[in-house]
């Protein structure tokens, strides 16, 4: 829906949270990188006067880092000491790569990327912390080799793979089982290459256990 355009993804803390999570992003910028920091409900910057509490396709509300809800707007529950923070989305890159010839099967397949967690630790901040969330892309060694230089000029939406072989190495025990998303078909000949991902941020608010904090859901 969004080819050519940043996708983004979304995380919503309390004032008094907010500084934490910023420095958590800042020294994790690949799985972290921060698009925009709105305070209050309106973007300013990445998509003008989108309203955060309505503007995400679906949310999910965390209580101490625990799901309580997945909601289509949070305007019944948006509060005025809330900052939101846009993350960069690896969906953003998938045009280019289909446009250099490489296959994107979540797309060919008609379901969402798959996302794992993984053994490769954070830099810590703040209350913040946990290990690095990936998705995963099958595609041939030479495919992966191009890949690697078509998003390494994306830095704002994660930029080039972090790993790509083994998933094992990475602390993936079964890559036809995704902690988030779909599993999807990787065929003879094709090796599993993993992004950073913008989902990182919520296993470190599950980690964290902060008291209220609104994602997009994955």
């Amino acid at each position: 829906m969004c080819a050519g355009y940043a996708q983004a993804n979304l995380i919503v803390l309390p004032r008094d949270l907010a500084f934490d999570f910023l420095l958590f992003a800042q020294k994790n910028p690949y799985a972290c990188p921060v698009l925009e920091v709105c305070e209050g409900r309106y973007t300013t910057e990445m998509a003008d006067g989108a309203d955060i509490a309505r503007d995400i396709p679906r949310y999910r509300v965390y209580e101490y880092g625990e799901m309580t809800g997945e909601y289509r707007n949070v305007e019944h529950l948006w509060r005025d000491d809330l900052v939101s923070f846009l993350i960069g989305c690896s969906f953003s890159f998938e045009a280019e790569l289909l446009e250099a010839g490489i296959p994107v099967r979540q797309i060919e397949e008609g379901r969402n990327v798959p996302m794992y967690i993984t053994n490769i630790p954070c830099r810590p901040a703040g209350v913040f912390h946990g290990n690095t969330v990936v998705s995963m892309r099958p595609m041939t060694p030479a495919q992966a080799i191009l890949a690697v230089s078509i998003t390494a000029d994306m830095p704002r939406v994660h930029g080039k793979p972090i790993h790509f072989g083994d998933p094992a190495e990475i602390g993936i025990a079964d890559v036809m089982k995704p902690d988030f998303g779909d599993a999807v078909t990787i065929r003879p000949g094709e090796i599993p290459v993993f992004w950073p991902c913008g989902v990182t941020p919520q296993a470190a608010l599950m980690a964290a256990k902060p008291p209220f904090a609104i994602t997009h859901a994955p």
